[in-house]
């Protein structure tokens, strides 16, 4: 069943032809200075354990040594694999603050919340996550925006048509995709060719 709504996700994404100007109003999460000289994409997905592992394993070190420096900018983009993911992304757009909390707080606590049988299971969990955590939102307006859905897809799509992104998390540095394994070691080899 997860295989076939990530097919009829995929689908239904290459059908959709949207203008990116019209989320001017959405703002993107980011983290860092607007004019850092290094700008990083990193297209997730938020039930992606991967994805997960470079919030707990890579981007604290990023942060603290390039990041807080004002070197690199880093703005999260949604590529999610699977409805569940989907939601989570509205989740983390609901309060159009461009704050990466709630969304740091979803892979950081990923296994608490990504689990169950159907939809309907996670969607039961995710709610609880997020009441256990203190984060006040309406889960069913957040859900159901229409504006925060369209802004989310058009990051799937943008990835797709400019990156060629087919996995997450991808990270693409100054426009140009990083292809080592993605660990720190490998990302601040990178970074530092291009200071």
């Amino acid at each position: 069943m997860k295989k076939f709504i990530s097919i009829f996700l995929f689908i239904f994404l290459q059908t959709l032809n949207i203008n990116a100007n019209d989320f001017e109003q959405i703002k993107r999460i980011t983290v860092g200075q607007k004019n850092a000289k290094i700008t990083i994409l990193a297209y997730e997905s938020l039930t992606c354990s991967h994805c997960a592992d470079f919030h707990i394993n890579v981007f604290p070190e990023l942060k603290r040594d390039y990041i807080d420096t004002g070197i690199v900018k880093i703005e999260f983009r949604h590529f999610p694999l699977d409805i569940a993911a989907f939601n989570a992304s509205k989740i983390s757009q609901c309060k159009n603050d461009g704050d990466s909390k709630v969304l740091n707080s979803l892979y950081l606590n990923q296994s608490k919340w990504v689990k169950g049988q159907t939809i309907e299971d996670i969607n039961q969990n995710l709610k609880k996550f997020l009441v256990s955590e203190a984060i006040d939102l309406d889960f069913n307006k957040c859900t159901t925006n229409k504006n925060i859905e369209d802004f989310i897809l058009n990051d799937r799509i943008e990835g797709v048509k400019k990156y060629k992104v087919n996995a997450t998390p991808t990270i693409i540095i100054n426009d140009k995709k990083f292809e080592k394994t993605l660990n720190y070691k490998n990302l601040k080899k990178s970074l530092e060719k291009l200071i």
